[in-house]
């Protein structure tokens, strides 16, 4: 496509405007800069130089931290240890609220040396800086607490995860252990021994009866304040790899001050064990306010260095914007190709842009029906049609935004289904993306549920699962292909007039032959909803759709979130508290209580059944979406679950670490927040479950 001489001359100008904001903003930058802390290191062997040593914590000859007494010819019982790393972290700035993102990997062996009865076990923590190791720390207390000590006392504040060896049973003393039939344990401690959530652990022992290595990767999210922790067998090979993930919500600013000292604890009692760590990783970065320094920029521009240095800078800048920008124009061609493309497709029509900026009065505020991440949904009304219409703009210079745009058009624009948002039109003009759907009157389902909009009386509750169970057997085996959703939740269920259900948001939907299956892919979903094999994976399927769903018809049941970090302890997360009540057979304790008792309580009963089945840990446990609609309408008998959470053990390759992120989608009515997890490269898994009690980490 040619471009006219008068784009080129308005794209000039505006490289010029640009080109001056960037000097000023430089010059601004260097008067009043903002600055990054953090530490960064990776261990092989350690030294004194590194490391700062208390109680019983040495090297042994491979220069490997020894962290409890290993000479077996002195009194090995009751042995304290730490080994933590010789600088303080900063972990939050008190200035901005700012708080530090973390990640830390680390291998480790707990050696009983053969003995079948072995104590008490190691753990990663956090203290506020100074601390020292406590008294009478020994055996049960992991040499973190003192029995004796005051507990208003802040010097005694502590986030630690722990690899308890053996279980206690001690609640007058703080320390209640899980019951575990392996005993071993991962869990989490906030200023307690009693682990807010943990794993148990049922290959630890045969490896700490034959010294085996063990791998741990624990990363901290600030913006989700996710704590997420996993833990693998570092010894095996190929895809049969043991391993456990937990996660925690926890502001950490409610625990630790802004210093803290950061380290390996472990101890012994009356048992023996040898705790030793091989090779330690960390990386930590917190953004703290600046001093503003006025001496400082005047000596330079003295120099003249600043004039220099601004010039170069700019230079630089100039020459790789303008490259974008051209790349950009260019890609023009492309853009007219997909308009082509989409022109081909039936149904929805191509809107002229000034008439969605009729409709939505130039996209006023008062228009604004919510945010996301790709851009904003407003309120219009399409004089052409005489109708209300829901507009969704993205924005151009987002690829993903782009790639969204495109997969909805595609998608959504074949799908016919009375329980599907409807694509009318689409618009695609002056660099702006926008879609039009058909408008819904009620919004989405989450505002009813979670924001009070309006009560949603029972009746109407069960015709919307019912709704979005027929739109998900159409989606996954009535059309010619099978569409993967990828993000079934709350805020993309929409409500008509009349509260009819409305699946909506294809933006990460992924088509998939019938006979195909598993799709591996991006990561990509909504903390909490996602099916915890995908975190795992990579892989997609029609299983992780029906995890989502059957999230979403505990949250219709129960009238909250799925993630709830103001619940009361052990209620947290919504599938762990709800298959709890039903091993105990209170199912009816999780009933949204605005329901008061107008309900149907066989219908209740049947949707947290349903939704318990759907959201179980291990895929191929789970029902297809024909036979839930067949429970819903009750043309099937009530599935016979567990009376205990299973819990999936993923076996997947675990050669080198890495972090990775679950990009969220965002939404008509909400964006959803980015969360920090961890998957490995090449990553594949096989679930199995057992009967133990692990809190879900979907």
């Amino acid at each position: 496509m040619e471009l006219r001489k008068s784009d080129i001359q308005s794209f000039k100008a505006r490289e010029l405007r640009s080109l001056l904001v960037l000097v000023v903003s430089l010059a601004i930058a260097f008067t009043a800069s903002a600055s990054s802390q953090g530490i960064d290191f990776s261990f092989q062997t350690f030294n004194d130089s590194i490391i700062q040593r208390q109680g019983d914590a040495t090297y042994d000859t491979s220069s490997f931290i020894q962290i409890t007494e290993a000479n077996r010819d002195k009194i090995l019982s009751s042995s304290v240890g730490w080994a933590t790393y010789h600088k303080p972290m900063r972990l939050w700035d008190k200035a901005t609220g700012n708080v530090a993102d973390f990640t830390t990997q680390f291998t480790f062996v707990i050696n009983s040396l053969g003995e079948s009865s072995f104590a008490d076990g190691l753990t990663f923590f956090l203290v506020p800086e100074g601390s020292q190791l406590p008294a009478n720390s020994s055996g049960r207390y992991l040499a973190l607490v003192d029995p004796n000590r005051n507990p208003s006392n802040s010097s005694t504040s502590f986030v630690a995860v722990e690899f308890d060896t053996f279980r206690n049973n001690a609640p007058n003393l703080n320390v209640v252990d899980p019951n575990c039939s392996q005993v071993a344990h991962v869990g989490i401690d906030l200023n307690n021994l009693t682990s807010t959530v943990h794993s148990c652990i049922d290959w630890f022992k045969n490896k700490i009866m034959t010294g085996g290595r063990i791998n741990v990767t624990i990363a901290y999210n600030s913006s989700t304040q996710n704590l997420s922790v996993l833990t693998t067998n570092g010894d095996a090979t190929g895809t049969n790899i043991s391993s456990s993930a937990i996660y925690d919500i926890v502001n950490l600013t409610k625990y630790l001050p802004e210093w803290v000292t950061f380290g390996f604890s472990a101890t012994t009692g009356l048992l023996f064990e040898l705790h030793t760590i091989e090779a330690w990783e960390f990386s930590s970065n917190v953004q703290v306010a600046g001093k503003k320094s006025k001496l400082w920029l005047w000596s330079i521009l003295g120099s003249g260095s600043f004039i220099f240095l601004i010039l170069v800078l700019a230079f630089i800048w100039f020459r790789h914007h303008s490259k974008r920008k051209r790349t950009y124009m260019s890609g023009e061609e492309d853009d007219l190709a997909i308009e082509e493309e989409f022109e081909q497709v039936s149904g929805p029509k191509k809107f002229f842009y000034k008439d969605l900026v009729t409709a939505t009065n130039n996209f006023a505020i008062e228009r604004l029906l919510g945010e996301g991440g790709f851009g904003r949904v407003y309120e219009g009304y399409l004089t052409s049609m005489n109708a209300n219409v829901t507009i969704k703009k993205i924005s151009p210079w987002s690829r993903q935004g782009i790639k969204e745009y495109a997969t909805e058009v595609k998608t959504i624009s074949r799908l016919r289904h009375r329980n599907l948002v409807q694509l009318i039109g689409w618009c695609h003009e002056k660099k702006e993306l926008l879609l039009i759907y058909e408008f819904m009157f009620n919004g989405s389902l989450d505002s009813h549920l979670f924001k009070e909009r309006t009560f949603l009386p029972w009746e109407k509750r069960y015709i919307i699962a019912q709704g979005i169970a027929s739109a998900l057997l159409y989606l996954h085996e009535e059309w010619e292909q099978c569409v993967l959703h990828r993000d079934i939740k709350a805020s993309n269920i929409m409500l008509d007039s009349d509260f009819n259900a409305k699946l909506g948001d294809f933006g990460l939907a992924r088509l998939v032959d019938h006979d195909k299956g598993l799709q591996t892919t991006v990561l990509a979903g909504t903390m909490g909803y996602m099916a915890p094999e995908c975190v795992y994976t990579g892989q997609v399927s029609k299983e992780s759709d029906v995890y989502s769903f059957g999230v979403v018809l505990l949250e219709i049941a129960c009238g909250r979130k799925v993630i709830e970090p103001r619940a009361n302890e052990g209620q947290v997360r919504l599938v762990d508290w709800v298959w709890e009540l039903y091993g105990t057979g209170r199912l009816l304790d999780a009933v949204d209580s605005k329901l008061g008792i107008d309900f149907v309580e066989k219908q209740l009963e049947c949707l947290m059944a349903v939704g318990l089945w759907c959201s179980h840990p291990d895929p191929t446990a789970r029902p297809s979406i024909r036979e839930v609609l067949n429970v819903l309408n009750f043309n099937a008998p009530l599935p016979i679950l567990p009376l205990k959470l299973p819990i999936p053990t993923y076996l997947a390759p675990l050669s080198t670490f890495s972090t990775a992120s679950i990009v969220s989608s965002h939404n008509t009515a909400t964006s959803s927040t980015e969360v920090s997890t961890f998957t490995t490269s090449s990553m594949q898994s096989s679930c199995s479950a057992s009967s133990a009690l692990l809190p879900n980490t979907g």
